[in-house]
């Protein structure tokens, strides 16, 4: 007999000897171990001594007078109670781990929302509300099992971010090049806290921006300060900047400072990498070179004038007055410094109700405002305006295409390189011999109210050209990086010549290609993912550099909101650690597995 025959032969005998066990001593198996029907004991092994001796001390007095039909139906039922009795300690069990898992996906919940922690008994109530509504008791009672207590939610959320910080360090590890992006500012509570986001890319141009650490600086904010908090974090999730092709920074001293900076202190600790000022803070920083002062000042004390903190009253009558004269806007916008963008919103509005504010303050405001309504009503201030304006709306239009996560180093300089074009385009159109306002809708809407302007605008000129000599002075560390900008946005019509040599011969066969040239259409990390690597390594590695870089802060920026929203007035106790936690779930792209999360722990807890 063959083997596989003896082999059949054996496990049939088996079956048959297991058969013989239920039937003659009570026994089933469990787990692969033989377990008595009756009192639920196990044995190590089915051998036929042992179950015998088991049946006959213990069971056969009850037992032995059942046989044939009788016997069968007993067994039956033994096996049924027992099916039971494994089936609640299951439901349990499941119930314990669904528990938890609600647990986890609300606090997950609640971090992403920015809420107080404490929320989770309020989530939990509603719950069971709703369940309670719906009829379904059952499901109230699963819903009661849910543990949402603050430190619950607390322990939850360190778990999480956890599991978060143990997938990012992966990336870390894997990553072929990274960015850091960093920006300070103060909390509610006057703390210094320092955000350092990375922005990574692996071989297949994957690429990951999350919050890499913030950190908590309750002493001063030096140079030193922020280069041992940066040095400190990349040593501990990458080991290194071996890999760091590009840090950016806002304008402070504290950052780009040459000697005693964090761009020093990292060139001078053998670093050689850019280091970029932030290319959204030198557009703002271009922007205020207009001067126009005298026009801002009016707008904001008129605005306060009449909305002021303590006018509610005149406020209240503004809006009623342009309510009855049915105007585009029902109300004047506030200005600050801090929002860059908030100025074109104001000049616009005012701007489109410079008729009637003349009309309100006459009528309806207290105090001498004679001064404010002679400006109001003059030619050249309305005409002042008008260009501030629309010149303020386009240059927040640029600043607009600046901000949003993912874009590339070549994105923000090809938005720069278009508004400068756009400014050549701005300077003829004020030109003395024909004015063109076509792109500038308040000056056109002068123009075409008071003729005699045509004979104040053409001063405006020079202002364009101080704008234009602002963005072509600033932004130096970009024009550095504009020969390897052009090769990574076109590297086919690249002149081989003048790239670096080590990348020229990869770059005549890549231009020769039939295949190549038919993806011109493609642009950017689409393109260079299409080069196989073992024919164009070197090329690869310059793409996947260039790819990694930062280019402005707007990621910290953006962020900051974020952390001012979860560290406010009501919640100003929250630890550092804490913070630190919920920003980090809150901005993160990394996908949360909850389930894996639930499985680490031991014991589901369970909420009683």
């Amino acid at each position: 007999m063959s083997v596989r025959g003896k082999k059949r032969k054996l496990d049939q005998e088996n079956r048959t000897f297991q058969t013989r066990w239920e039937t003659d001593y009570l026994f089933t198996e469990f787990k692969g171990r033989p377990m008595c029907l009756v009192c639920l004991e196990t044995r190590s092994v089915f051998k036929d001594f042992n179950l015998s001796r088991h049946y006959n001390t213990t069971h056969r007095d009850k037992y032995g007078k059942y046989t044939g039909a009788a016997r069968a139906a007993v067994i039956a039922d033994l096996k049924v109670k027992l099916n039971k009795q494994q089936s609640i300690f299951t439901r349990i069990t499941s119930t314990q781990e669904s528990a938890l898992k609600a647990s986890y996906s609300v606090a997950l919940e609640l971090a992403k929302a920015k809420k107080p922690l404490s929320d989770g008994e309020i989530v939990k109530k509603c719950a069971i509300e709703m369940a309670k509504s719906f009829g379904d008791e059952d499901m109230a009672k699963n819903f009661e099992t849910v543990s949402l207590s603050r430190c619950t939610v607390t322990r939850r959320i360190f778990d999480i971010h956890n599991h978060v910080d143990g997938k990012l360090k992966q990336v870390m590890h894997d990553c072929k090049y990274f960015s850091l992006a960093l920006d300070e500012s103060t909390d509610v509570m006057d703390v210094s806290q320092l955000l350092i986001f990375t922005r990574t890319i692996d071989s297949s141009f994957v690429v990951h921006e999350e919050l890499l650490k913030l950190v908590s600086l309750h002493n001063t904010t030096k140079g030193t300060d922020i280069f041992n908090a940066v040095n400190s974090a990349v040593n501990e999730y990458c080991g290194g900047f071996d890999k760091l092709s590009a840090a950016v920074t806002d304008g402070a001293p504290a950052m780009q400072g040459k000697h005693n900076g964090f761009a020093g202190l990292l060139q001078q600790s053998g670093v050689d990498c850019p280091i970029l000022h932030c290319i959204i803070h030198q557009e703002a920083l271009c922007a205020k070179t207009l001067n126009f002062s005298h026009v801002m000042d009016l707008v904001t004390k008129v605005t306060n004038l009449i909305r002021g903190g303590n006018r509610s009253l005149s406020h209240r009558r503004f809006v009623a007055f342009l309510d009855e004269v049915s105007v585009a806007y029902g109300d004047l916008q506030m200005h600050t410094e801090i929002r860059w963008m908030s100025r074109g919103k104001c000049l616009e509005r005012f701007f489109a109700l410079r008729t009637e504010l003349p009309v309100f303050l006459e009528d309806s405001v207290r105090g001498d405002t004679s001064a404010y309504i002679r400006k109001l009503r003059d030619t050249e201030f309305l005409c002042d305006m008008a260009f501030l304006t629309d010149v303020t709306s386009h240059l927040n239009h640029l600043n607009t295409k600046l901000q949003g996560r993912g874009q590339t180093v070549s994105d923000l300089y090809a938005h720069m390189n278009a508004f400068r074009c756009k400014l050549e385009l701005f300077k003829e159109g004020f030109s003395s011999n024909r004015q063109n306002f076509a792109h500038f809708p308040a000056c056109e809407e002068m123009r075409r109210d008071v003729p005699e302007c045509e004979n104040i605008f053409h001063k405006y000129r020079a202002d364009i050209e101080t704008l234009q000599q602002q963005f072509k002075c600033r932004f130096h560390d970009f024009h550095a990086m504009q020969p390897r900008i052009a090769l990574f946005t076109d590297p086919l019509s690249a002149t081989v010549s003048e790239q670096p040599s080590e990348l020229q011969l990869e770059l005549c066969e890549i231009q020769s290609d039939p295949f190549f040239q038919t993806k011109r259409g493609e642009r950017g990390v689409s393109f260079w993912r299409l080069l196989p690597e073992s024919r164009f390594p070197l090329l690869r590695d310059f793409a996947l550099s260039m790819a990694s870089m930062f280019g402005s802060t707007y990621i910290c920026e953006s962020n900051f909101s974020t952390m001012k929203h979860i560290k406010s007035k009501k919640r100003n106790r929250i630890s550092d650690d804490v913070l630190f936690q919920l920003m980090r779930i809150g901005c993160t792209n990394i996908d949360i597995d909850i389930q894996s999360i639930v499985r680490q722990q031991e014991r589901p807890q369970v909420s009683h």
